[in-house]
């Protein structure tokens, strides 16, 4: 007769639940109680209709316990599976993946597992090695342990310009770098606010995505896109200039330049120097020559924009000892940064600065330097105001051999 009984419920939520629950991580059934009521209750009729079946009872009962019971494996399973998680994956998200990948028995014993561990929210995206046929609670901690995460990384070091950042991803990924480039063309659309193309100078600005694609490592999601990618990087950008401050902090203190003029600026400090700590007084240079009348011309005169537009020609960049004047002077170079015309700062940034050259040019040291030079080997900087700071400064350079040729030539 009890074979009879219609009291079964489905342990498996219907494939249109998944993502559901978006808001938070780990969702609960909602109602919290309302199955395990309608169980008890079904459970509570049936030993009412197995009331007088006597010595039976008690066979009867067990098997219906255990239909009642969520299924899920033994131990810590066999074999080898991949499962993703994704961006806004809830615990019944990940427990259909888990479930649809051999991986747990029922989807709620994967909800039921991640309800009684409260570290079950701190699941990171990312695509993860797990083993066949195990108990849900040992699913959820190998999603736990980042060694089980499946990394396809690439890192971008500071001040790599963005036709290097696309060939490095390009070799990571095997998506061709005109992929990249076509992605590219609007940076809006890859999650650039609009104002941050906004200038004070008057200079008009195109819309590059160089300066925006914050160095870092990056872990890139199975199958994802160029545009995906870059906005990825695109946000990293956003997230770290939002926790400094940078935006409000030089609207507050920089004279009325605008954050893209700082990161303009933050772009030239980080080609310009070697070490961390020179990025602010590298950047307070690039003020005073372009913001003050105390440099001969509103100009900033430096060799790393120059090499810039050639490496966006496919050209090689060249030291400054062999840098031609005819180079310097080229009226066709819109980085052009010397002679008449060149005022200011260039129309794009000119690498993709880090941390420290974004706080540099955020919040330099308030100084009166108009000179910087490399002035060893090993990337010491050397600063000063005057014209005899300066001969004082190219005389390291050439005593160090960092400086050779005609300009040595008055010191011998």
């Amino acid at each position: 007769m009890i074979d009879d009984l219609d009291l079964g419920f489905d342990d498996e939520p219907d494939r249109g639940e998944k993502g559901r629950h978006r808001k938070g991580f780990v969702a609960k059934r909602n109602g919290g109680s309302g199955g395990r009521g309608r169980t008890f209750f079904a459970l509570f009729m049936a030993l009412v209709l197995l009331g007088g079946i006597g010595g039976g009872a008690y066979v009867g009962f067990d098997r219906i316990r255990n239909h009642f019971v969520t299924p899920d494996y033994d131990g810590a399973g066999s074999g080898e599976a991949q499962v993703e998680v994704k961006r806004g994956d809830t615990a019944t998200d990940i427990g259909v993946s888990l479930y649809d990948a051999g991986v747990v028995k029922s989807v709620k014993a994967f909800i039921n597992a991640a309800d009684e561990n409260s570290r079950s929210k701190n699941i990171q995206v990312g695509l993860y090695k797990v083993r066949k046929q195990m108990k849900a609670s040992e699913a959820l901690t190998m999603l736990l342990d980042p060694k089980n995460r499946v990394v396809s990384g690439v890192t971008i070091p500071e001040g790599t310009i963005t036709l290097a950042i696309y060939d490095r991803l390009s070799k990571q990924t095997k998506i061709p770098v005109a992929e990249f480039k076509a992605a590219a063309k609007d940076p809006v659309a890859l999650g650039v606010p609009e104002f941050w193309f906004k200038r004070s100078d008057g200079k008009k600005s195109p819309r590059s995505l160089e300066g925006f694609l914050f160095p870092a490592t990056y872990e890139i999601p199975p199958k994802a896109t160029a545009e995906q990618i870059l906005s990825l990087m695109v946000e990293k950008f956003l997230a770290v200039t939002e926790e400094m401050k940078f935006v409000e902090t030089v609207q507050s203190k920089r004279g009325g330049i605008t954050p893209y003029e700082a990161l303009v600026t933050a772009s030239i400090a980080e080609a310009e120097s070697v070490n961390h700590q020179d990025m602010g007084r590298v950047a307070r240079v690039l003020y005073n020559r372009v913001y003050t009348d105390d440099y001969h011309c509103h100009c900033l005169e430096i060799d790393s924009a120059l090499n810039y537009w050639k490496r966006l020609q496919g050209l090689d960049p060249k030291d400054s000892d062999v840098i031609k004047r005819s180079e310097l002077f080229d009226p066709k170079n819109p980085y052009r940064t010397h002679g008449p015309g060149s005022d200011g700062l260039p129309i794009t940034p000119i690498s993709n600065p880090g941390e420290a050259a974004l706080k540099g040019a955020m919040d330099p040291p308030n100084t009166k330097d108009l000179f910087f030079m490399t002035v060893d080997k090993k990337g010491t900087m050397g600063y000063g105001r005057t014209a005899a700071d300066f001969d004082r400064l190219q005389k390291q350079m050439c005593d160090n051999k960092v400086l050779t040729g005609s300009n040595c030539a008055r010191f011998q």
